[in-house]
C-alpha cells in the first residue's frame, strides 16, 4: 500500500496555511498568522498593541496638524499593514497623500472601530 502524501492528509496544514488571505475581514487572519510564525500569542500582543496604536491615533489625528496627520498616518499604515489590518492601512495611506480631507478622517476613525470590534470578538 501506497505512503500517504503528507499534502494531501486533512491534518498535514491544521492552521489552514495554503488559505488565500481573506482581506474580507477586518484583519487577515492568515497573513497576521504568517507573521506571527502561528504563535498565538503573539498574536494577541501584536493584536492588543496596534488597538492602543490605532485608539491613540484616532483619537489625535482630528486635531493634528497636517505634517503631524502625515507622522500619524504613516505609523498606523506600517502598523495596519504588518496585521493585516488592510482596510486601515488603505485609508491611512489615503492621509499620507491627502491630509487636509477631513472626510477620510471619518472613513479611518470607522475602520479603526470596525478592527477593534473585530479584535475583541476573536479575543474571548
Amino acid at each position: 500500500m501506497p505512503q500517504a502524501n503528507l499534502q494531501s492528509v486533512a491534518f498535514a496544514n491544521p492552521g489552514g496555511e495554503e488559505c488565500p488571505p481573506s482581506r474580507a475581514r477586518p484583519v487577515d487572519l492568515v497573513h497576521l498568522a504568517k507573521q506571527t510564525l502561528g504563535d498565538r500569542d503573539l498574536e494577541r500582543e501584536v493584536l492588543a498593541l496596534f488597538v492602543q496604536q490605532a485608539t491613540m491615533v484616532r483619537d489625535r489625528i482630528s486635531s493634528a496638524n497636517a505634517s503631524e496627520r502625515k507622522f500619524l498616518a504613516h505609523g498606523l499604515r506600517g502598523s495596519a499593514s504588518g496585521i493585516g489590518a488592510f482596510g486601515v492601512a488603505k485609508i491611512a495611506t489615503e492621509i499620507e497623500l491627502d491630509p487636509g480631507d477631513n472626510s477620510l478622517l471619518l472613513h479611518l476613525a470607522a475602520r479603526i472601530d470596525e478592527v477593534k470590534d473585530f479584535i475583541a470578538s476573536i479575543s474571548r
